[in-house]
């Protein structure tokens, strides 16, 4: 046994996952993954940087500290818990903006912690976006207007969870609802309560535990020309939404 081991068992527990639904995350057999968890043998770098990146805690924690000593939230948390995100540079190093395309976007929440996958994606450069790492997202869906079918949001990668800033909006990476875009409305220890600049959309929370990545908002890229009869349309059932969500309060 050792240290990366148990937090493996641990970790998984506290997610409530069975062995074979981390295994099939993480692109290996269950097999393997239970040799990994019993102690019988250790991940290559490859593989532990999975591992890494699925239970959203740094390389170093995870083969070094008894992770079981501290609630899983709490170590999300931690500001020297850093994870390594692969990423994709052009010739001369410049790091690329990688495009999740919108058929693959369930494909992403199985490959965004493998170094192949993103090297996959098609990207841009956009010579403003300098200091971080950025991808682009797919936006969908009525609930943060004007963005929709045919844009895409750029977000920044946000190193940790103590970067969020209340009323800005960013791009959830999450294990069961996927890639989401909402605006972050508050935060407590345990959770985040986001919502839709749609008011006929509930607000929500997002435990910590389910969170794989965070991108906040950098610009938005439109790939279909806004049409005003269109734009109107959208302007005029986003208010009958707002509406029906503000009497729908009042009657509850």
């Amino acid at each position: 046994m050792s240290i990366l081991s148990d937090n493996m068992r641990y970790l998984r527990a506290q997610l409530k996952y069975s062995q074979q639904k981390i295994a099939d995350q993480l692109l290996i057999t269950r097999g393997r993954y239970a040799k990994y968890e019993d102690g019988a043998s250790e991940p290559p770098l490859e593989i532990l940087l999975r591992i890494s990146k699925y239970f959203h805690i740094s390389i170093d924690l995870l083969v070094s500290v008894d992770v079981r000593k501290y609630p899983l939230d709490k170590i999300m948390k931690l500001p020297d818990n850093r994870i390594v995100l692969p990423v994709n540079v052009d010739l001369k190093g410049e790091n690329m903006i990688e495009i999740i395309p919108h058929k693959a976007q369930m494909g992403y929440l199985s490959g965004y912690n493998d170094p192949e996958y993103i090297e996959s994606l098609q990207n841009i450069s956009l010579p403003f976006l300098r200091n971080g790492k950025f991808r682009a997202f797919p936006s969908s869906g009525d609930s943060m207007p004007p963005y929709g079918e045919g844009t895409y949001i750029v977000g920044k990668y946000l190193e940790s969870l103590n970067d969020l800033k209340k009323k800005k909006t960013y791009i959830f990476i999450t294990r069961n609802e996927g890639i989401v875009y909402k605006r972050l409305l508050e935060k407590s220890e345990k959770s985040l309560t986001v919502g839709s600049d749609n008011n006929f959309y509930e607000p929500y929370d997002i435990k910590y535990s389910e969170i794989l990545e965070i991108w906040s908002y950098a610009c938005s890229i439109n790939t279909k020309e806004f049409e005003k009869d269109a734009l109107d349309t959208q302007l005029i059932m986003s208010k009958l939404r707002n509406i029906e969500g503000m009497m729908r309060k009042k009657l509850i």
